[in-house]
């Protein structure tokens, strides 16, 4: 029986079509010093995050032999998702026929792109297994399509892992954008953050998950993504003009560390904060900045520090997940008894699985998505999931150290502008100046 097995490479195993880290070559990356956006100071300027990480990968797309190993599956909505640019240096893969009003079709494109989750899914899982490198765009609320695809192809991550014949082959990146907090031409239909936890229930040796807070982080999180193998990359940035927070160099550190307290903004924080203000995400990061802003501004002898969490996974123990802090970094972070009041970009019981592991995890009051909203206008939206700078702001007085009766007057105060601009966006269709137009000072 023995003397049947095929000799080397002609087994199944080794074969390198089916082994196809044998055949893998690290992509040439741009330097992100060409790519970081300018942040003259926190909050001064506004841009999308995607059109940058769009320019950053078609230069990925343009560098050295890239062009024969790199592959963006995208099901039909890469212009609408902000990534137009890498149609400047490639095209979209077509097979005849082909109508009239097609545009930007090339023979050997870099871009496949077609209307099916699927489809996109299937075409990378066999790009990467055969040596090769890629990334999947698709909006938030309709990756889920795919959930049971994904499953299977962590499970054989997991599995190959632990084989020590099988090479490593580059990382599955997906990159979410047209999250929900923005869907006010869509509506609740494109809410729809699940896929996060979906992943969370992954095997930890497989499954990462980010969500940087501009440009300039989302640019150093795709670089790690680019080079690292053997895992399932989720991360999710909005696509819409923001404000922008960190240089790069601030980025990167914040990017390696996971999760950092964000000094610039935590002005009172002597190391003995009274209440932690934290937020994951690009929209939940902007309303607790406003929030910090709000208690800086009408109660100023309130300790408040502002903590991001870029790297989700930071926050599960490290005893559960390779990226988790550990427990004295957690505590440097979110002290070690203050309450932290969490924004979270998805459902807020992800948050509670991952910290459940953590000292005194009751002390972490999270808000999220909570299935509420409609076609309606951003700040609408926040509050339909009372998860408003105000809500924040409320849920900080309340739960900080003696100030539920001094801060009395504010969460009164909170609630009737609440009330107040609900009337106004009853009346006008768009969000309030005070909420529109507001930037960190």
């Amino acid at each position: 029986m023995l003397a049947l097995v095929p000799p080397g490479d002609r087994r199944i195993g080794m074969n390198p079509h089916g082994n196809g880290g044998r055949l893998r070559v690290r992509l040439e990356l741009p330097r992100l010093a060409d790519h970081e956006v300018d942040v003259p100071s926190p909050g001064g300027v506004t841009l999308s995050a995607l059109e940058a990480a769009g320019r950053y990968l078609a230069d990925v797309v343009e560098a050295g032999a890239n062009r024969r190993r790199f592959l963006v599956a995208c099901p039909d909505e890469l212009e609408s998702n902000k990534l137009g640019a890498l149609l400047h240096v490639t095209g979209r893969r077509y097979l005849w026929p082909h109508s009239s009003d097609d545009s930007t079709l090339t023979p050997d494109g870099r871009v496949l792109e077609v209307l099916s989750e699927h489809q996109c899914q299937g075409w990378l899982q066999g790009y990467l297994l055969t040596g090769r490198h890629g990334v999947f765009p698709c909006y938030e609320a309709f990756v889920e399509i795919v959930d049971g695809m994904a499953n299977q192809y962590a499970k054989f991550l997991k599995v190959a892992r632990e084989l020590p014949w099988r090479a490593p082959v580059s990382s599955f990146n997906y990159l979410l954008t047209s999250d929900g907090w923005r869907q006010e031409h869509n509506g609740y239909s494109h809410q729809g953050p699940g896929f996060i936890n979906s992943m969370l229930n992954k095997k930890a040796s497989v499954t990462r998950i980010y969500l940087p807070p501009d440009a300039n982080c989302l640019l150093a999180t795709l670089e790690r993504c680019l080079t690292s193998t053997d895992s399932m990359n989720l991360v999710v940035c909005s696509k819409q003009p923001l404000p922008q927070w960190l240089s790069m160099p601030e980025a990167r550190a914040h990017c390696a560390a996971g999760a950092s307290t964000w000094t610039w903004a935590s002005p009172r924080d002597d190391g003995d904060p009274d209440v932690v203000l934290a937020g994951a995400g690009t929209i939940p990061m902007i309303e607790v900045l406003a929030a910090a802003h709000l208690l800086r501004e009408d109660l100023p002898d309130l300790r408040v520090r502002v903590v991001n969490v870029t790297d989700l996974l930071s926050l599960e123990s490290p005893a559960d997940h390779p990226h988790g802090l550990s427990d004295e970094e957690f505590r440097t972070l979110f002290t070690p008894d203050r309450p932290v009041i969490f924004f979270f970009h998805g459902y807020p019981s992800a948050i509670h699985q991952l910290v459940h592991h953590r000292p005194e995890p009751e002390r972490f009051h999270v808000r999220g998505y909570i299935e509420e909203g409609t076609t309606t206008t951003p700040f609408d939206l926040l509050v339909a999931n009372e998860a408003s700078r105000y809500h924040l702001a409320v849920a900080a007085l309340q739960r900080a150290r003696g100030m539920a009766s001094i801060g009395g007057r504010l969460v009164e105060e909170y609630h009737q502008r609440l009330l107040a601009h609900r009337r106004y966006i009853l009346e006008h269709g768009v969000d309030p100046p005070e909420v529109r137009d507001w930037t960190w000072s």
